[in-house]
């Protein structure tokens, strides 16, 4: 259990902060250098979700899209400094719910 936590973790990590430098280009007028880091942090977020231990894509993207969100709602409490309201936490519980069905629920195939 810890290991695909780990690793989506990590993925989040990394596709946040590719995304974010491609943000920073656009909207925030940084150099296009920054797109150099963006697109390595993207890379290593895809290589990352194969480490899933699942036969199925599909499966490990879906369960990752709850750990995803997560990670995005921590952004907006820790850099945006724009506290999760009732709701966010809510949607959140059901997210991380759904991906742990996903991904931990017993299969026979």
């Amino acid at each position: 259990m810890f290991k695909p936590l780990a690793v989506y973790i990590l993925a989040a990590i990394a596709e946040i902060a590719g995304c974010y430098s491609l943000w920073a280009v656009l909207k925030l007028k940084q150099s296009p250098a920054w797109l150099i880091p963006g697109a390595l942090s993207l890379c290593a977020f895809a290589w990352l979700l194969t480490l899933i231990d699942t036969p199925a894509a599909g499966r490990a993207y879906a369960a990752y899209g709850a750990i995803y969100i997560a990670a995005s709602i921590g952004w907006m409490w820790l850099i945006e400094k724009r506290p999760p309201d009732l709701w966010d936490g809510a949607g959140l519980i059901l997210c991380l719910a759904g991906s742990a069905l996903i991904l931990f629920a017993p299969r026979t195939a």
